[in-house]
């Protein structure tokens, strides 16, 4: 029978005593903000994974592979040695389907924070407008007032009516029980309709946390796909303008 919530190190993974280390959530979310930004740097970073989180209450199914060959879902632990410090990278396929298990899942993933040494958590997600946007703002939220002035230096904005509705899921859980722990977290959320997979979006998220955490990510590739999406936003406004002037001459 699996455990409630299962974490699993590789047999690699032997020297847990890293490096002035932080940990970065990417899991899925609003525009998949959180998760392309942080899946990204572990490929460009060519992260190592150290290990797996098995859990009752991600969804019931499995995971078909492009071989076929289906897997349980699961959420990843992936590890990258900077000049100066570690960066440990939270990633995965689902977050958990019960408030209960928001609750729970945050919970073991402070144990990890608090196992490897982590002094702050950086969590990645998007806010959604509601509506397509051109140059995706960069929002946050910390648990700290003293932690403000660096984050907005990085040229992330503070507004106090957004995000209205709170941070829902371990992007904001990690903030809220992370501060319970004495451990520093902040929000980074990228401005998305939140309608579609954003990468312009995540290009936002990826500068702001790559000039925080001091770690260069070549943003070349995200970019190109990020300009690919822009022409299609374009395109959409475009067709949204032409919309309301055809309904506005239809009603004159």
């Amino acid at each position: 029978m699996i455990d409630d919530i299962s974490i699993q190190y590789r047999d690699t993974f032997m020297d847990k005593n890293l490096v002035n280390p932080v940990l970065i959530g990417g899991l899925p979310g609003i525009g998949q903000v959180g998760k392309l930004v942080a899946e990204y740097m572990i490929h460009m970073l060519g992260a190592e994974k150290i290990g797996e989180i098995h859990s009752i209450y991600l969804p019931p199914q499995v995971i078909i592979e492009e071989n076929g060959v289906a897997r349980l879902p699961r959420n990843e632990i992936y590890l990258y040695h900077a000049k100066d410090r570690h960066v440990v990278f939270l990633v995965g396929d689902f977050q958990s389907t019960s408030n209960e298990g928001h609750y729970l899942m945050a919970d073991a993933y402070l144990d990890i924070a608090t196992e490897l040494g982590v002094k702050r958590i950086y969590t990645l997600g998007g806010f959604g407008v509601g509506h397509l946007v051109n140059t995706p703002r960069v929002l946050g939220a910390t648990n700290r007032e003293e932690l403000k002035s660096e984050i907005e230096a990085a040229g992330v904005t503070f507004d106090r009516d957004e995000p209205g509705g709170g941070i829902v899921g371990a992007a904001g859980l990690l903030l809220g029980m992370g501060g319970m722990r004495g451990i520093d977290a902040v929000c980074l959320m990228g401005e998305t309709s939140g309608y579609i997979v954003d990468p312009m979006s995540a290009a936002s998220v990826l500068f702001v946390l790559s000039n925080l955490i001091a770690v260069p990510v070549d943003p070349t590739q995200l970019n190109d796909r990020a300009a690919e999406m822009e022409k299609v936003v374009q395109g959409l406004l475009e067709n949204e303008k032409m919309q309301r002037d055809e309904e506005l001459s239809y009603i004159g």
